[in-house]
């Protein structure tokens, strides 16, 4: 089981990393100059790949480690709360600090599906948009100390 595991979260940070190069230059940017319209779209469009890629770890861990996801109309939020907590055969995947960074961009993403791309505005989305790359650098630390760890005894 860990094996498979290991080479699936693998496989998702490839992919953020390969989204957050992909938008480097963009993010860069930003440092200096609020992005334009089209660059706001661009960068709502990562961001939501973002929580997507990090939520897709969250959900094979809970299918292979915990052998179910929450259910029900709030079942993201849960599944964010519950890898902070111990599983059934696995140590808490992430910190409530890491969480809590996480949530702000679960928050964004829903906020990306239910609005149109012209009313996204860059003081709202700034500090999600600056702080990516170091969110995914302590998500990654996380999860290396999680996968070292290995199973929890019972």
């Amino acid at each position: 089981m860990w094996p498979k595991l290991r080479k699936q979260i693998a496989l998702e940070l490839d992919q953020l990393n390969r989204l957050l190069e992909t938008h480097r230059p963009l993010l860069q940017q930003c440092l200096k100059t609020p992005p334009s319209d089209i660059e706001l779209s661009a960068l709502a469009a990562m961001l939501h790949s973002f929580y997507t890629g990090i939520e897709n770890i969250l959900k094979r861990i809970a299918l292979e480690l915990d052998g179910a996801m929450p259910g029900g109309e709030f079942w993201h939020r849960e599944l964010l709360a519950a890898m902070t907590r111990r599983g059934k055969v696995r140590p808490p995947l992430i910190s409530c600090t890491l969480a809590e960074r996480l949530r702000e961009y679960l928050e964004f993403r829903h906020v990306f599906r239910q609005a149109y791309t012209f009313d996204l505005r860059w003081d709202k989305m700034r500090a999600l948009v600056l702080a990516c790359e170091e969110t995914f650098r302590s998500l990654g630390g996380e999860l290396n100390a999680f996968l070292r760890a290995g199973p929890s005894p019972p």
